[in-house]
């Protein structure tokens, strides 16, 4: 039985366009060999800290919304933790509600926006 997952990383301003995508293809490519699906895909760009980490007040954030085992979840954190490119993450599994809303999100987001 996969659960639904959604993950959140904060990968480090310093690096190029290209070295962020492949940062994160590293991830996908965890998540799909451990068994688990890619769902959804947001990149959220460059965007300013709460706080400082690690002195740096900006950081490249990218959502994973995936279908997994659950004893996939510790080998991906094990994998943020080593990986120096990033600063932050928090991975958690949605429930019946939150997996209905992540759904209902992602169709508005890909409807075109309906002139008044």
């Amino acid at each position: 039985m996969l659960n639904h997952y959604e993950t959140v990383f904060i990968v480090t301003p310093v690096l190029s366009d290209a070295q962020v995508k492949e940062a994160v293809e590293k991830f996908k490519a965890l998540i799909i060999e451990g068994g688990g699906k890619i769902e959804n895909e947001e990149n959220w760009g460059l965007r300013k800290l709460a706080y400082p980490i690690q002195k740096k007040t900006t950081g490249f954030y990218q959502l994973l919304q995936f279908d997994a085992p659950g004893d996939l979840i510790q080998k991906l954190e094990v994998n943020y933790k080593r990986d120096e490119r990033v600063i932050r993450f928090l991975t958690f599994k949605l429930d019946k509600y939150a997996f209905e809303y992540s759904l209902k999100r992602r169709s508005n987001l890909k409807e075109p926006k309906k002139e008044k």
